[in-house]
């Protein structure tokens, strides 16, 4: 790729129908939304994709469907997995089948290491030649990387052109590791949106994350590259209260699949076992707060 990524590259929900088989035809209305709300790309296969929770064959006809409704857009597909050996498997497979990168995020560790990490990494780029979007969530992780250690990344795995940010306070990391590395890795803030505005303020290069109205957060991107603030700052703070209502720790997942479903674009909110459910209450504060900021 000549030319790097930029803008929102917004994180696909998995739509499943009520008895937790997978919906592939809510699919094409995902990459729909994506493509008529500015998107400049989408990823699948992450964490509010239920990956974790999926066969390896479910996987598979999730990221072929993705591609093939893509029409174009970027798709890059989660690999992360436990082993280095599988995460490479993952990562071949999304590159033979048409994925445009990969994102993966530390396997989780006993005793964290950052050599072993970034061997990691470094087999990861060895058997492919497609970007890696190296993703920094220790709150799934268990592992910390300090801004340091994106030097030694960018030193040593040419492929690694993505930064996927999600270890607040991202705008302060954000700032440290560009202190580092410069421009060398394009950083995406993630984290619901949340933190959006003060890290395209600290020269992130866009969002990669599942906020249910993906067009806030490209009217947000696409106000601050044209350097209008004023403008961007006001649809943040207009919108802010459902970003932190979609991002509650343990029932975003939930509560983001509930909106998609208010707006149509999956037929059913299940998140799969053991995942939660919303209750009801929490569905009526989430279509009082909707409506509130103007989305519903």
């Amino acid at each position: 790729m000549t030319e790097r990524f930029t803008g929102v590259h917004w994180m696909l929900a998995t739509p499943f129908n009520d008895d937790e088989t997978i919906d592939l035809a809510s699919i094409e209305n995902l990459l729909e939304e994506a493509r008529s709300s500015g998107c400049e790309g989408v990823v699948a296969l992450g964490v509010t994709g239920e990956a974790a929770r999926m066969t390896d064959q479910e996987r598979t006809a999730v990221a072929k469907k993705v591609i093939d409704s893509a029409n174009g857009m970027p798709v890059t597909l989660g690999a992360t997995a436990a082993g280095t050996k599988s995460t490479i498997d993952y990562c071949v497979q999304a590159q033979e089948i048409g994925a445009a990168a990969v994102m993966v995020s530390a396997p989780s560790m006993g005793k964290p290491n950052l050599d072993s990490l970034l061997t990691h990494y470094e087999r990861i780029a060895e058997a492919i030649n497609i970007p890696i979007v190296v993703q920094d969530y220790p709150q799934t992780s268990g592992v910390q990387m300090p801004p340091a250690f994106f030097g030694r990344v960018v030193d040593t795995i040419p492929q690694a052109n993505y930064l996927k940010l999600e270890d607040p306070p991202t705008p302060t990391k954000i700032t440290a590791i560009k202190d580092i590395i410069g421009d060398k890795m394009s950083i995406f803030g993630g984290l619901g949106g949340v933190f959006l505005l003060d890290e395209l303020r600290r020269g992130s290069s866009g969002a990669m994350t599942g906020f249910a109205y993906p067009e806030v957060l490209v009217s947000i991107c696409n106000y601050m590259y044209a350097g209008d603030i004023s403008s961007a700052e006001s649809i943040f703070r207009k919108h802010l209260p459902a970003f932190l209502f979609e991002f509650q720790e343990g029932i975003g997942v939930a509560i983001r699949k509930q909106s998609l479903f208010e707006r149509g674009l999956i037929k059913s909110p299940r998140v799969r076992h053991p995942g939660p459910q919303i209750t009801s209450a929490t569905k009526t504060e989430l279509i009082e707060l909707l409506t509130s900021v103007g989305l519903r």
